[in-house]
């Protein structure tokens, strides 16, 4: 039996990174609203019983590894081994997403072969065992566990669902570099060890951690103003309150801080960034540690027209939508 699932996208609507060495595990503690986006992935699994087992990675793409580091393999490996089923998985990943991306795209395919593997195999999980795999094999897996607006906390793996926000137009735009996230996370590391000449000036470990802090006193205020009648509704009013609340967060503090560290060494996608702002953009950021840039439009036609300028001018992107929950696990299975 085969089961095909569309595999979601997630932006950051800000992301803060604490300072280093504050846990003991060795991650950084991170605050960010996640929000998935319609573009997607496609994942197909295959389950047969008998014969030969294992788990085997389709995937015509060159930069999605297809061993035991691929992270559907792992997410599949851990379903099989709680359930105690010998089996042969099939998983093949039809691409979409750009890989190094900061668009959550080997996570949320992780997360996507789970659902897939459950209806394949015809077995469930409970949804602590989900959690579980989810947070074993990565930091950005369990918000898609959810969909929606998503609160993400700790190293990024404590989700809380939030009340989504109307849908907004948004144009994604990839410029042809890959950022590693762990390399990303080094060079932020660095900012703390004296002078720096990505910033001109240190970070401070006590700093850090007050924004941190006031990041979650300002996202309190947020959730309150957001959870007003005329914040949820789905009318243009609606709509522009949303928007008027998210650009208010971003004024008072969230931001990506990735971007210190990830512009100076690809001047290229903070030069996407600037089209963005210049075609129109009433907000634009770094997803994750990148290299996509996203940018929020008053409209469609302003997001499509801004995604045709910046293909003519060589970078690939794409004008979609934010994805709240419902629509999320509406369009989940194909």
């Amino acid at each position: 039996m085969s089961v095909t699932v569309r595999s979601f996208a997630k932006i950051n609507l800000g992301l803060l990174i604490g300072p280093p060495g504050a846990r003991t595990d060795g991650f950084h503690e991170l605050r960010t609203l996640y929000q998935t986006i319609a573009l997607h992935d496609v994942i197909k699994v295959a389950v047969s019983g008998g014969g030969r087992t294992g788990i085997e990675i389709q995937c015509k793409h060159r930069g999605v590894p297809s061993d035991e580091s691929n992270t559907c393999w792992k997410v599949a490996d851990r379903a099989l081994k709680t359930w105690k089923l010998r089996a042969r998985v099939t998983i093949t990943i039809e691409k979409h997403l750009p890989v190094q991306g900061g668009m959550g795209a080997a996570s949320s395919n992780a997360v996507a072969t789970l659902f897939a593997l459950e209806k394949a195999a015809k077995r469930s999980l409970e949804p602590a065992e989900r959690l579980r795999i989810a947070s074993e094999v990565g930091s950005d897996l369990p918000l898609f566990l959810l969909g929606g607006t998503v609160l993400g906390i700790g190293r990024g793996e404590q989700v809380f669902p939030l009340a989504d926000l109307p849908q907004l137009d948004l144009v994604a735009a990839t410029p042809g570099v890959g950022v590693s996230t762990p390399k990303a996370f080094a060079a932020w590391d660095e900012l703390f060890r004296g002078p720096s000449s990505l910033t001109g000036a240190s970070l401070t470990t006590v700093g850090q951690t007050d924004r941190m802090n006031m990041f979650s006193q300002q996202l309190y205020a947020w959730l309150g103003k957001q959870s007003s009648p005329v914040a949820t509704g789905v009318s243009a009013r609606g709509r522009n309150r949303a928007e008027a609340l998210l650009l208010d967060l971003v004024r008072t503090g969230i931001e990506n801080d990735f971007e210190r560290v990830v512009f100076p060494q690809f001047p290229e996608i903070r030069d996407v960034k600037r089209a963005l702002e210049r075609l129109g953009a009433s907000y634009c950021s770094l997803s994750g540690s990148g290299s996509t840039v996203f940018g929020i439009f008053a409209e469609k036609k302003a997001a499509e027209r801004a995604a045709k300028a910046l293909v003519k001018q060589g970078t690939a992107a794409q004008a979609t939508v934010t994805l709240g929950r419902e629509q999320y696990w509406k369009r989940l299975f194909a």
